[in-house]
C-alpha cells in the first residue's frame, strides 16, 4: 500500500477543520445559513493556508446529499467524491496548465449544461491569475450572469495580478498566514494521533521553517519523520530543517548584554563551525533581537509576536532589566551590517565587528535626567561666576585673506548673587525660557539689588520697559518666576533708574549687549586694517579698505 503524506491525509474537511481562518469559515457558513451565496468567490492567500480546502469543503457544502448544510457530512457519495477529486460535476483546474483562450471557452460552453447528479456544477480554479487576458475576457460575460446551476470558485497567492473587472465580480476572502501557535497546536493533534514522541520545542522548530503556510509545515513535520522516526530530537529537527538554534541566539545576546566580547566572538565561530549561513544567522538575531524590543516596550507583546508562551517567558528572561532604547541601539547596528553583507567579502569580519560595537555600546542617559542635570548644575551655583562671551566671528577686508580675531573675555557687572541662583543674567535667561516677552522686557532693565530674598531692577524714567513691567499683570508673573528661581519667597520691586539716589546704576543686558558689540566691531576693524597681509595688499595694489565683512 503506497503512503499517503502527512499533508493529504490530515487535509480539513470540515470547516470546523480549518486552523487560522476561521473568519472565512464564519462567513461561508452565515451565507449558507441565509441563503445568500453568491455565484462567484475569490480565496486570496499565501501558498499553503487553506484556499483550496476551504473551496473543496465549500462544493461539499453545496452539493452534500443531506442538503445544503452548514458542514459536509463527508460520507455521502457526493462528499465522498469530492474528497476523492472524481466528482463529475466539481472540476479543479490549474490555472497555471489551462493559460489559453480555448480552455475558458470550453469551460463557458460546458457550464450550460445542467450537473449530472449534484446540485451545483462547481468550477475550482486555482492559480487563476495565471490565466492570459483573453481567457478573462472570454470569461467575464458567463461570470457576470452564470446559469443557476453554476458556481465559480478562484484562488490565487497574487489577486493583484487579476484584471479589476474579474474582482469586481467575485466575492473576495483573504487568507492570513496560520499563526505560529495555531500551527504547533495542529502539529501536536497529529504527532498524538501518528504515536510520535516529540516537544513543542521541536515542532516549534517545525512549525517557523512553514512561515505561517500550515501545508509547507505538516510537509516539514513528514520530512523530519522520515529522517528521526517516532522519536524526534530537538537537535536533529534543527539539522534536519536548517534553522538557527534558539539556544545560540540566546547565548549570543547575553553577551552582548553582559559586554562578554570574548563569549560574542566564541558565539561566532560557533556559528561558523555549524556551516550556518552568516547572512542568514544575522538575520535570524535581527529577529531575535526585534522580539527583545517588543517584550520591552509594549505591555501585551504575545499580541504581536507570532511565538509560543514558553519562547516568551524564555525571551523575558533574556531581556532581563535592558531597556528599550538599548536593545534599539543594537538592533539598528545589527541592520546595518546585514545590508552591508550583501556585498562584503567578509562578512564573518562585519559580524564580528558589530557584536564586539554591541557589546561595548555604553548606556545612554534618558533626556530628562540630562535636563535634570543641567538645571541642578545652574541653580547649584554658589556664587555668580565671571560670564566668558564667545569669541566674535572671523572678519575679512576684500579681496585679503581673512583673519581671527579673539576677543578676551568680559566679567559682567559685579552684583550679589542668591544663594543657589547664579547672576542675574542668568535669571534673565530663565525668564526668557519661561515667558519670552517677559525675558524680553527685563534684558533692558539694571539689577540694582540682586540676592535670593529681594530684588530690585530699574529702567530709565518713563520708558516702555518701565511702564510694562508695572502693569499689575506682568508684576505678579515676575513675582512668580523670581520664586521659581530662588527657591523662596522673592521681594520684586520694579523702579525708575532717575529715582536712584546715587545715579550709579549697573548698565542693563541690553546696553552691555550694544556696548561689547561695538567694542568688539571696533577691535576687528582695527585688527584687520593693522594686519601686516592688509598693509602690504594696499601697497602692492594701491588700493583702499572698502568694507569689512564678518565670514
Amino acid at each position: 500500500m503506497s503512503y499517503e503524506v502527512l499533508a493529504r491525509k490530515y487535509r480539513p474537511q470540515t470547516f470546523a477543520g480549518l486552523t487560522g481562518q476561521e473568519h472565512v469559515s464564519r462567513t461561508l457558513q452565515n451565507a449558507i445559513d441565509t441563503g445568500r451565496v453568491a455565484h462567484a468567490f475569490l480565496f486570496t492567500g499565501a501558498r499553503g493556508v487553506g484556499k483550496t480546502s476551504t473551496a473543496r469543503i465549500l462544493a461539499k457544502a453545496l452539493n452534500c446529499e443531506q442538503g445544503v448544510t452548514l458542514e459536509p457530512c463527508n460520507v455521502c457519495p457526493h462528499c465522498r467524491e469530492i474528497t476523492d477529486g472524481s466528482s463529475t460535476d466539481v472540476f479543479e483546474i490549474d490555472g497555471a496548465s489551462n493559460t489559453g483562450v480555448d480552455d475558458v471557452r470550453e469551460l463557458r460552453d460546458n457550464s450550460r449544461y445542467l450537473s449530472s447528479h449534484s446540485r451545483y456544477k462547481i468550477y475550482i480554479i486555482d492559480e487563476v491569475h495565471m490565466l492570459s487576458t483573453n481567457a478573462f475576457n472570454a470569461l467575464l460575460k458567463t461570470l457576470e450572469e452564470p446559469p443557476p446551476h453554476v458556481k465559480f470558485i478562484f484562488a490565487t497567492t497574487e489577486p493583484h495580478k487579476l484584471p479589476i473587472t474579474i474582482l469586481s465580480r467575485c466575492q473576495r476572502f483573504d487568507f492570513k498566514r496560520v499563526p505560529l501557535i495555531k500551527i504547533v497546536g495542529r502539529l501536536r493533534e497529529i504527532a498524538d494521533q501518528e504515536g510520535i514522541v516529540i516537544n513543542d520545542a521541536a515542532l516549534a522548530l517545525i512549525a517557523r521553517k512553514g512561515d505561517g503556510s500550515m501545508r509547507d509545515s505538516i510537509t516539514c513535520f513528514d520530512q523530519v519523520l522520515a529522517f528521526c522516526g517516532n522519536t524526534v530530537a530537538v537537535e536533529d529537527v534543527a539539522t534536519l530543517v536548517g534553522v538557527v538554534d534558539r539556544r545560540l541566539l540566546a547565548e549570543l545576546s547575553s553577551a552582548v548584554f553582559a559586554g562578554d566580547t570574548q563569549g560574542a566572538l566564541e558565539g561566532v565561530r560557533r556559528v561558523d563551525a555549524f556551516g550556518y549561513n552568516v547572512r542568514q544567522f544575522t538575520q535570524e538575531l535581527i529577529s531575535h533581537f526585534r522580539n527583545l524590543l517588543v517584550i520591552r516596550s509594549v505591555p501585551k507583546p504575545g499580541e504581536i509576536l507570532d511565538l509560543a508562551e514558553a519562547e516568551l517567558e524564555e525571551l523575558r528572561q533574556q531581556a532581563g532589566e535592558q531597556s528599550a532604547a538599548d536593545i534599539q541601539r543594537r538592533l539598528t547596528l545589527l541592520v546595518k551590517a546585514e545590508s552591508e553583507m550583501a556585498h562584503a567579502s567578509f562578512p564573518r569580519l562585519l559580524l564580528e565587528m558589530v557584536l564586539l560595537k554591541m557589546a561595548t555600546l555604553q548606556p545612554v542617559l534618558p533626556i530628562h535626567q540630562l535636563l535634570d542635570r543641567i538645571k541642578h548644575l545652574e541653580t547649584g551655583v554658589a556664587q555668580t561666576t565671571p560670564e566668558l562671551w564667545a569669541a566674535p566671528k572671523q572678519a575679512a577686508a576684500r579681496p585679503v585673506t581673512p583673519v581671527r580675531h579673539e576677543q578676551p573675555p568680559v566679567q559682567q557687572p559685579a552684583a550679589s548673587a542668591p544663594q543657589g541662583g547664579g547672576g542675574w543674567e542668568r535669571f534673565v535667561a530663565f525668564c526668557l525660557e519661561q515667558k519670552p516677552a517677559l525675558g524680553a522686557l527685563l534684558e533692558h532693565g539694571s539689577p540694582l539689588a540682586y540676592a535670593p530674598d529681594r530684588l530690585e531692577i530699574g529702567f530709565p524714567e518713563g520708558s516702555y520697559f518701565l511702564n510694562s513691567l508695572q502693569d499689575p499683570d506682568n508684576k505678579q508673573a515676575v513675582d512668580a518666576l523670581a520664586a521659581q528661581y530662588m527657591h523662596q519667597p522673592t521681594v520684586v520691586k520694579i523702579v525708575s533708574i532717575a529715582a536712584v539716589a546715587d545715579g550709579n546704576s549697573p548698565c542693563s543686558l541690553a546696553e552691555k549687549k550694544k556696548h561689547d558689540e561695538e567694542q568688539r566691531r571696533e577691535s576687528i576693524q582695527r585688527e584687520v586694517k593693522e594686519h601686516p597681509l592688509v598693509q602690504e595688499a594696499l601697497r602692492v595694489l594701491g588700493g583702499e579698505i572698502v568694507e569689512i565683512k564678518e565670514l
